[in-house]
């Protein structure tokens, strides 16, 4: 797996009104989780492009004014409207010691169902796995070749060497579905007559009755 490099400074003021000066300067309120104490620090939040606006997982290397640190991004705020960094959680590792992360999920294949008229739909974009930081890779593959219609890959059929996969077995990584029209269009064809049967709810014609006293 890659690693990026944050390049941090200590926090001196910790109140909100010092974490909004650090956001209007363009900088982002970090804290490192880990080890003997937990450190609070401030970023350019331009050293995040790499590390948050991408399809791959990263480590990082943190050099807060000369303490350096292995770690992992645990969660990142982002404003609801700007999507502007608010703030950023890192967690120490080393590499004697498991670990849990999020990693991308990436499509491969041209699933069958598609090839019909289908809908290839990914239902996660990360999986959640755990195991030592040797073991993690930047992106999972999942192949879906063989994914045809009402088919789906779920989470107990990922088998990757050294992580164990940590969402719900029965969990949907991705499925093929039938566009809305196409199913529309199935259900008026199977509840429409065949041609030439009566419609339901028709009753059939009765013969007409004698009359009495005549043959």
């Amino acid at each position: 797996m890659k690693t990026v490099e944050i390049i941090g400074y200590k926090r001196a003021n910790l109140g909100k009104t010092g974490s909004q000066k650090l956001r209007d300067e363009g900088l982002v309120p970090c804290v490192l989780y880990g080890g003997n104490e937990q450190i609070h620090f401030y970023s350019p939040m331009i050293l995040f492009r790499e590390l948050v606006y991408t399809n791959e997982a990263h480590f990082v290397h943190i050099n807060i004014e000369g303490v350096e640190a292995q770690a992992i991004i645990q969660e990142v705020q982002f404003h609801p409207v700007s999507e502007v960094i608010l703030h950023a959680d890192f967690l120490r590792i080393s590499e004697d010691r498991k670990i849990k992360m999020s990693i991308p999920v990436r499509l491969v294949g041209q699933a069958k169902g598609v090839a019909k008229g289908g809908t290839l739909v990914r239902k996660r974009a990360a999986l959640k796995v755990y195991g030592f930081p040797k073991d993690m890779p930047d992106h999972i593959d999942v192949e879906v070749s063989d994914l045809d219609f009402h088919h789906a890959i779920k989470i107990g059929d990922m088998k990757m060497e050294g992580l164990e996969f940590l969402d719900p077995k029965q969990a949907t990584i991705a499925a093929v579905e039938v566009p809305r029209a196409a199913k529309m269009a199935a259900d008026e064809a199977a509840a429409a007559p065949a041609e030439g049967a009566p419609a339901a709810g028709a009753k059939k014609a009765e013969a007409p009755k004698k009359e009495e006293g005549k043959k």
